[in-house]
């Protein structure tokens, strides 16, 4: 079930709930429990979709043609693993345009969850999330779509279907999603990519279809294409801003940026650009925020997996009152302190996500590297952890990820494309952000739990792919 690179959506991303690639997790029918009734408040955790004060996870199942041995679904899937005390539980439940209460129909091209992102919407103290369908149609034409499917205390149940604003054939509406308070209202926005702009929802969403003011965003008469997305807080105001990435062209010259959209009262404020590659033009970069020094302000990386004839690297762009600034930092598997070596082909930086991993109240920076080469084991994949500090992310506060740790069960195999998409998040409620990791290589994604010295092997599981009969 490997995606071709071409597929690849963020999310996780809050970017994500959602480790963004197509992979079937664990396990057989259980029985699926519902959570004490959640109070009028909004929900405390993004993603948490039954309301019971603990954080779930949320991924893409497939994007093509299944059976789930009751009802049969084309078109993609996303399964919910909720969690508990522990981390993540045995109660799980599979998403589609075939569930009941989902808008639309699933179609054999449809790639619906091939971007998700979560958020209270309705500020019901349930967290809903956001899917979405690229590459569905309207009638024969591909157009794209985005469904928000609502938080209840037995988990998440039925849905809307957000509607398209602009974009037409081949638009993929849908095909990037962030959320975010980025008005500074109190009430969750969605921002959505669709044919090569940013449009911002406004929130109160309601189940009935209510949404506020739509806009969108281009960086007119620069000849600029957005394509992906990340929100988190960069000038310490308090506001959502979102970093963009996507090519800018002048005639027969392209090159690859990062934008960045200031939240404001009035939504989004255009501010500085950063040349992430001055002559090529690269799609489905990844990028992530967190406030690696703990100056009060967020600081933006974003990944650039071709550089440098694919060895990849990750630019981090330091944030300020004013948005991010001047101060930028280069890290790869060349940086000084950083184990391992450079080799064409790696894409260090296809991924990235965020969080205090370690409880010190540094957030820290995990980078796939999902075509590492491990011994004789080629595309065996890894990843990074750099541990935030004093001054921000160093290569001798960085340590190497993978298989080979102790704890994690299985043996490195070629072709495990370990990294290929992250996601850092507190899933026990101990303080400290755990790592899941897709490997789309064996259908699977490793859960490394957060620890004192940054993640480790030790406890660490193992959703695999799932068995039938799963309840809705």
């Amino acid at each position: 079930m490997n995606l071709p690179r071409a597929s690849r959506a963020r999310r996780l991303r809050l970017r994500t709930t959602s480790i963004a690639v197509g992979v079937a997790l664990a396990a057989g029918p259980v029985p699926f429990l519902a959570a004490a009734p959640a109070s009028a408040a909004a929900a405390k955790h993004y993603d948490d979709f039954n309301g019971d004060g603990y954080r779930d996870l949320a991924v893409p199942y497939a994007y093509s043609a299944m059976q789930d041995g009751s009802v049969s679904f084309s078109g993609g899937a996303v399964l919910v693993t909720y969690g508990g005390p522990k981390g993540l539980t045995a109660k799980k439940q599979l998403i589609h345009q075939g569930s009941p209460g989902i808008p639309g129909g699933g179609e054999q091209n449809d790639r619906f969850g091939a971007a998700l992102a979560s958020a209270d919407l309705n500020r019901d103290g349930y967290a809903d999330l956001v899917v979405g369908n690229p590459t569905e149609e309207a009638g024969r034409t591909p157009v794209g779509s985005v469904t928000l499917v609502w938080g209840s205390a037995k988990g998440l149940k039925g849905g809307t279907a957000m509607p398209r604003k602009g974009g037409g054939a081949f638009g993929a509406f849908g095909n990037d999603i962030a959320t975010g308070d980025f008005n500074g209202d109190g009430r969750p926005d969605v921002a959505v990519v669709n044919d090569g702009d940013v449009h911002l929802y406004r929130g109160g969403f309601t189940k009935a279809g209510g949404l506020g003011k739509v806009s969108r965003y281009d960086r007119v008469g620069q000849g600029w294409h957005s394509d992906t997305i990340a929100a988190g807080k960069v000038n310490g105001d308090g506001k959502t801003d979102l970093i963009v990435t996507g090519v800018r062209g002048s005639g027969s010259t392209f090159r690859t940026e990062a934008w960045f959209l200031k939240g404001a009262a009035a939504g989004l404020v255009s501010g500085p650009a950063k040349v992430v590659d001055g002559k090529k033009q690269h799609e489905r970069l990844d990028a992530a925020i967190g406030d690696f020094d703990r100056d009060g302000y967020g600081d933006i990386a974003v990944g650039n997996p071709y550089a440098n004839g694919s060895r990849g690297a990750v630019t981090v762009w330091h944030g300020a009152s004013a948005g991010p600034g001047k101060r930028t930092v280069t890290l790869s598997q060349a940086t000084a302190g950083v184990p391992g070596a450079s080799e064409a082909g790696d894409e260090f930086g296809a991924s990235l996500t965020a969080g205090d991993a370690d409880g010190d109240g540094y957030a820290d920076l995990a980078v796939g590297v999902p075509f590492e080469k491990v011994g004789a084991k080629t595309h065996a994949g890894g990843a990074y952890l750099f541990r935030g500090g004093k001054g921000g992310l160093k290569g001798a506060r960085s340590a190497g990820l993978g298989k080979s740790l102790p704890g994690v069960a299985g043996g490195t195999a070629a072709h495990d494309i370990f990294g290929y998409d992250l996601r850092l998040r507190d899933l026990n409620r101990d303080g400290r952000a755990d790592l899941a990791v897709a490997v789309p290589g064996e259908n699977t994604v490793r859960v490394l739990p957060g620890a004192k010295g940054g993640v480790t092997g030790t406890g660490s599981s193992v959703l695999r792919e799932v068995g039938a009969d799963l309840p809705e």
